[in-house]
Order: structure tokens, then sequence, then C-alpha cells
């Protein structure tokens, strides 16, 4: 049988399976009986026979390998059961040589009645279409599931791998559409993505989604699909490819390191162990878990002792006491919880054991077993909530941080049906090792932060009091808790003469260091302020001070260090009698008064360095108050604000102190609430003043001449004036006390010198000279004569001293008042 390439080929029958192209290849045709029944040019050009040699011939003798016979006869079986074939096949060319070829065999045909077979050979060296028995074990056995579908999106061809992901049988299949047997958005937004690809003809590529399977119900899985068009030979598309990947694995994983990021971000935003704690539960829930609980050790939410159980301390309690610090539930108000946030617990997971929290590796139940005698015997309640809210999966995670365990974080599952398992574990081991260590945190800063605040506020004044010439009232906050205890003090000192000190300070810095530094400074304040220093020189002495404790704590090195370096303060004295203020500050705001009418201003007091550089002077400034007149000292968190911006809060706090007729603590209070925001970032110090005046009916004073002769009639003018105040039993150590100061003074200073008689809260006794010469108490011997008169003021007086003015110095002793002395009216100038 002969016949032309072109013959043969219109002879051949080409259906949808033949997907390769013998245009190019050494082609012929075999009969059943291995006869030749058609032979391409290409044929006789590869092997050198030609047509009329070989066709009616057997093509055995073409052959190179007789053991090839019994090969060729399994291929025939295949080709005949309608599957191809593809190999390797030696050959003889008519000059005698062997040949190596690559086989493909086509599925048998029939050329009348006689079973066919195409045959195409080229050389191994050549690149040539794959077989149609390859492409069908890719396509069945490949480990992506494939699927074709035709224009109107129905099944037209699936794999074994699809079916199997699905678990969808593929008769159940074909002829359907992908929304049928996949009900829902997840079927809709496949089908839309399709309908893109046939519209466009345009491939989609990974697209990933997750979905429940009928292979896997109970388990969501992920899945990365990819559509691309079918397109004939005239590019017109005929259909879609589908293929899909089960990558759930992978999914999970990204899922686990995007909770863990996320965990980051939304756990441990404050340094409170109860928010923490509650944070961890509000996270886990409903994403990982459908109930959490968190349970802390008592220990954990104490401020007092070591506040935990060190990891290495020994064994645990079979019971540990643990208090609810957070629970969460998909249910509205949690009714799984059998225990309350803040209620006692001693809950553990079976077999109850302390060993757990101490050492325990995370706990996986995976199915919660309520008939066991283990929940039954110890937690009756707990099993018959788990009965009654369908909890079905448990995770305890006990939390530890730092060598130190704080308690159990506790995960179930109830609405969500998938069981928790290894991959679980983990993350839930991450988030609590997360929230562990933000705990710690917290609970170290608490306990730090209550002992600043207790320390600092042990250091503070617990009472303030003016005597007759101030009304005071203060108020102090604490930072946010963030920020730390700062060091804002303030307080007030009664001195000599009915006069008081008023002093405020801001130590720079937070914590305990701080707080202690504010406490070193307030005890030298009150020193300096009894030796009766005027302010520049007080805060010069102070200076000196800090700058020495500087010193000391960088000479013991950064682990004794405190971080005290620096501070600002001002202090003020107030005279009652002639109404005059002296002040100086250093590196602090200055004061705000209130004048009667109500005007606020800041008076123009000279602005010193912060306390702590060194080298450089303090100035004083002097105003005059008006009776009744608000003077205010504060620190910068009163006026700084969230804007910071310091001029603008000090004239809020004018504009709020301005016109205001309110006692002074709901005064302060007032002030505090309108200016300051919530939480605020630094301490907060506040003192207000209402000044009073000492009036002429209070006060008597007396030129001293310079002749001792004169010492009696000024004994006698003070002792008259005592019992005018009604004071008659005073009248007799009055009388001593001014014999001895004035005999002093005639005796040993300068002119001019005066007397004074102050009656306040104590009868006060003063000499002024114009000698700078230190006054000194001595012991006399007992063959003196003299040398005895400040030792007899001393034992008179409740206490004495001296203080020095720019015209000399005072000799003052104070007397207390008797209990109930008879005075008619008090002198004290007030309106009321």
């Amino acid at each position: 049988m002969e016949s032309a390439p072109e013959d043969f080929a219109a002879a051949t029958p080409r259906g949808p399976g033949d997907l390769f192209d013998a245009s190019t290849d050494a082609a012929a045709v075999i009969s059943e009986h291995g006869v030749v029944v058609g032979w391409t040019r290409s044929a006789e050009a590869v092997l050198g026979h030609a047509a009329r040699d070989v066709v009616g011939a057997s093509a055995a003798r073409l052959l190179a390998m007789p053991e090839d016979h019994v090969r060729l006869a399994g291929v025939v079986e295949r080709c005949r059961a309608g599957n191809g074939w593809s190999g390797q096949i030696a050959v003889r060319h008519r000059d005698g040589r062997s040949l190596d070829l690559q086989l493909r065999v086509s599925a048998a045909f029939r050329i009348g009645d006689t079973e066919c077979f195409l045959v195409s050979a080229r050389e191994p060296r050549q690149r040539w279409s794959m077989g149609q028995s390859v492409l069908d074990g890719f396509l069945t056995r490949s480990p992506v599931g494939m699927a074709v579908m035709d224009t109107e999106l129905r099944y037209v061809w699936l794999n074994d791998t699809l079916e199997r992901l699905g678990g969808v049988p593929r008769d159940e299949r074909l002829g359907r559409r992908l929304s049928d047997l996949l009900p829902g958005l997840e079927g809709q937004a496949l089908e839309s993505l399709m309908r893109k690809v046939l519209a466009t003809g345009l491939p989609v590529t990974d697209y990933e989604y997750t979905g429940w399977s009928w292979a896997d119900p109970h388990r969501r899985h992920a899945y990365s699909a990819s559509f691309f068009p079918l397109v004939d030979a005239d590019d017109t598309i005929t259909g879609v490819c589908y293929m899909v990947q089960d990558v759930t694995e992978r999914w999970n994983a990204r899922q686990l390191l995007t909770m863990v990021n996320e965990a980051g971000t939304s756990i441990g935003t404050t340094l409170d162990v109860m928010r923490t704690a509650q944070e961890l539960a509000d996270f886990a829930v409903p994403r990982f878990a459908d109930f959490v609980i968190v349970d802390l050790l008592e220990p954990v939410l104490s401020t007092e002792g070591h506040g935990a159980w060190l990891t290495d301390a020994g064994p645990a309690p079979a019971r540990p006491a643990m208090r609810r610090a957070a629970l969460r539930s998909v249910r509205e108000g949690a009714p799984e919880a059998v225990v309350g946030i803040g209620g006692r617990v001693d809950f553990l997971p079976p077999p109850h054991d302390g060993h757990l929290v101490l050492h325990g590796e995370p706990l996986l139940i995976p199915t919660l077993d309520s008939s066991d005698e283990l929940w039954v015997a110890r937690d009756a309640q707990r099993t018959q909530r788990i009965r009654e809210y369908g909890l079905h999966s448990l995770i305890a995670v006990p939390m530890r941080a730092r060598n130190t365990a704080l308690g159990l974080a506790t995960f179930a599952r109830s609405l969500n049906p998938v069981s928790f398992g290894s991959d679980d574990v983990l993350l839930a081991r991450e988030l609590v090792a997360r929230a562990a260590v933000c705990v710690d945190n917290a609970r170290r800063y608490t306990r730090e932060h209550a002992a600043a605040i207790t320390l600092q506020r042990s250091l503070l004044p617990p009472a303030l009091t003016g005597g007759t010439a101030l009304e005071v009232a203060s108020s102090y906050l604490p930072a946010d808790p963030s920020g730390g205890v700062g060091g804002d003090w303030f307080d007030v000192i009664p001195l000599s003469g009915a006069r008081v000190g008023l002093v405020i300070g801001d130590v720079v810095g937070h914590g305990i260091g701080a707080a202690a530094s504010m406490g070193r400074l307030r005890t030298a304040v009150q020193t300096l302020a009894v030796m009766e220093m005027p302010p520049d020189d007080l805060l010069a002495h102070l200076d000196d001070l800090v700058l020495r404790l500087s010193d000391e704590e960088a000479a013991a090195g950064t682990a004794a260090r405190s971080t005290f370096i620096g501070a600002t303060c001002l202090y003020a004295v107030y005279d009652p009698v002639s109404r005059r203020c002296a002040m100086a500050r250093a590196g602090h705001p200055p004061p705000v008064v209130v004048a009667p009418d109500g005007h606020a201003y800041f008076p123009e007091i000279p602005a010193g360095p912060p306390l702590g550089l060194g080298g450089m002077a303090f100035e004083a400034g002097e105003i005059e108050l008006a009776e009744d007149s608000l003077f205010g000292l504060y620190t910068n968190g009163l006026t700084e604000g969230c804007d910071h911006d310091v001029e603008r809060g000090m004239a809020r706090l004018a504009e709020v102190l301005a016109g205001t007729g309110d006692d002074l603590d709901t005064l302060c209070t007032s002030v505090v609430r309108q200016l300051v925001p919530v939480p605020q970032p630094d301490d907060i110090a506040l003192l207000l003043a209402r000044t009073h005046t000492l009036g002429a009916d209070r006060v008597a004073s007396w030129d001293v001449p310079p002749d001792p002769a004169a010492v009696a009639t000024l004994r006698a003018l003070a002792t008259r004036q005592v019992e005018d105040w009604g004071l008659g039993e005073l009248a007799m150590t009055t009388e001593l006390v001014v014999s001895e100061l004035v005999t002093n003074a005639i005796r040993y200073a300068a002119t001019p010198i005066r007397l004074r008689l102050l009656r306040d809260a104590r009868l006060t006794c003063e000499v002024h000279d114009a000698s700078s010469t230190a006054p000194r108490l001595r012991h006399a011997r007992s063959t003196d004569e003299g040398g005895r008169g400040l030792f007899l003021v001393a034992q008179l007086a409740q206490r004495w001293g001296a203080r020095y003015t720019g015209e000399g110095k005072i000799i003052w002793a104070d007397q207390e008042l008797p209990a109930n002395p008879d005075l008619p009216s008090s002198g004290l100038q007030h309106p009321d």
C-alpha cells in the first residue's frame, strides 16, 4: 500500500485526544498484524527505506533488537485500551546501522475494517511535544486539583486530586456549576473570577480563600486557586481551566505569624496588671477561642513582698491561690465562668496539679469529657457549665516570665466545632508568653510606683498651717503611672515674728530616686528656713547641696546613682505685720497673685538658674500684698498641659483664679480639674495662700535709748502691754525676757535699738539692733557675776533665736499663750 503523506494525513483520524503534531516527525501507520500500511517521506529520510520497500511488509524487520518484539506486544494492548504510549526503541537503518529513536504510538483507530496505530519517531536529541500518555498521567496524577469548566461554568472534566480535595464524587460534579456544590460567598467569589477570565482572556493566579470541604467537614481549609482561559485554534475562548491546591499548612503558619504580630501591638498597652490580662483575653476571643480566662497568683496582684513565685523556689502548693484577672466569652456576660473578675479561684485542669503553674508545659485536652471522674470529683460546678455550654476542647498555658510564675491562662472552644490541635498550642504558648512579659513588667512597675508614691506622700507635709498670717490649701496629683512618680513638693514653714515661709519645688526625673531627692531638699529647706535665711541666701545654700549630692552620686558610680541631676525651687517669706512678701526662685515658674478686686497677675521676680548648675547668684524680689490677697505657687505640670504651651497655661491659671470667692480647698480642686488633662503626664503641685495682716492692736514697739537706766522703763511698758492683751499669766516671764534681751543689746550691740512685742499664735518679744554680731548661749560658772542672760531666756521661752536684716539683727523669743487668754477681741484684721 502506497499513499502520499498528504493522503495519509487526510486518512488519519484526529480526535480531541491526539494533542501531538506529526508534521515534522517520521511517521508510519501499522496494522494490528504488524504490517506497515502507511509510510511518510520523513520516515524515508530518517531510516533510508523508501515507501515501496516497506509498505505491505512486516514492521518487525525494522527493529534492531529482537527482544523489543515482546515489549511492543504490550504496547499494542495498551493502545487498544485507548491509551497512547511513548518510549525509546532501537531500529535498523537501510545501511545496516542501528538508530535509537523516540517513538510515540497513538491509541488504536480503524481504517476500514483494519485496526491501525499511528507511530511517529524522532531522534532523542530533538525536542518534541508531549505525548498523550504523559499528558494523561500528568493530569490524572498531579498533586494539584484541576478541572475544565465550559463557558457556562459547568464542570466538563476534573482530575482525581480535585475529586479527593472537595470530597464530592466526579459524577455529581460533571455538568453542574461550582456554586451548586459550594453555595455561599465562596462559590460566588470563585465563579466571579472565572467570568472575569472568560471576559478578558487574562489569567488569575494564586487566589487564596478559606472554606469547608466535604472531605474534612470539621476543619477549615485554605486553598490557592488559579484560572486561565482555554483557547481553540482560532483564538476563541472555549472554557476555563481551574487549578487548586490545599495550602492550609502555609496559611496556618502565616496566620500564626500575623496573630503573634498583632498580639504585640494589642497586649501590654498599659502598665496595669489587670488591664494587661484582660487584653490577652480580648485578643484571643473570638479569633482563637470562644472562652478565655486568665487567673493570676495572689502575690502577683499584691504590691507587697516580691509579688510572685520564683520557679526555682521549690515545690508548688497543690491548689495555688489565684484571683480571676480577666475573662472573655463569645456569649454575652460570659455565662461559662464560675468566678467573676476579682474573685478567688483555685482552678487547675486535670490532673489538678499545682506543678503545672510552676514548672509544667502547656496542657492540651483536645476533647473535654465532662463525665471524667477528675472533673466531677473536684469541679462539679465547672463540669455542669461544660455540659451546659458545650465546651469541648481546652488549652491551659502556665504564665511565666523571667523565672517567675504568674498564673494560668485557659482557652476553650464551644461554638467553634474544631478541636484544638498541636499548632494551636504553639500559638497559645506564644500569646501567653508575650502577655506574661507585659504582666511582669506591669507588676514590677506597679510595685515600684506604689513604693514611690508611698515614699513621696510620707515626705510631703501631712497638714499645712499658716497660723494667723495665712490661710493655706494644697493639691497634689502624682503623674500617670506610665510617666512615673515625680519629685514635686511644697511646704509651709512657720517662722519667727509671725512670718510664714512658703516653698515649692520640682526635682528633675521620676521614680523612687526623684521622690528620695525631693525628701532631701524638703528637709534642707526646713533647716535653712529655721536658720532665718533670706530667700536668695537659702537658694544659694540649697544649690550647693544639690551640687554636693550630684558629685557624691557621680563618685559612687552608676550603680548608686538616683538620677538626681537638678531641681527647680521657689521660696517666699510673708510678713503679716508689714504685708511684704520677699521671694527668690531657682528656675521655677513665678507665683500668681490675685488682688482682692479679682485682678490676677504674675509678679516680676528675678528668674535664677535651676538648682545644681552652680556658679550663678540668686536674686530676691519683694512685693506688697494687700489684705485678703490670693498667693499661688505651682509646678509646671499644672500649666504645661497637653500642648506644652507654658504661657497659655499660665494665662488659663490666672483666668481660673481671678474673681473667685470659693474657699481655698474648693478652689484648689476646681483649678486642678479645669487645667489638668487626665491622665496627666507629670506630677502636679498647687499651693494657695490667702493673706491676713497683724493689726496695730496686736503689735507694740518702743525705741530703746543706749542707757542701762532705760531697762526698768521698758520692763514696765512691756508688762503693762501684756496685761492689756489679757495675758497677765505671762507678765513676769515677759518682764525677765525683756530685761535680759534689752540689757544685752545696750551692753554689746550698736544703736539704733528697738523693742517689739507681737501678740499672735504666740507672744513674741523682739529686740532689734544695728550689730551683726551673733549672740552665744553659754553656761556661766558659779563664781561669775554675769553671763546668764540668754541662758535665762532659753529657759523661760518656748524657743528663741536670731535673724539678720539689712540693718543688723533681731533677737527674738516666743512664749506659748495660755489655754484661754482673756482677750476681748482677736485683733486679727480680717474682712469677716
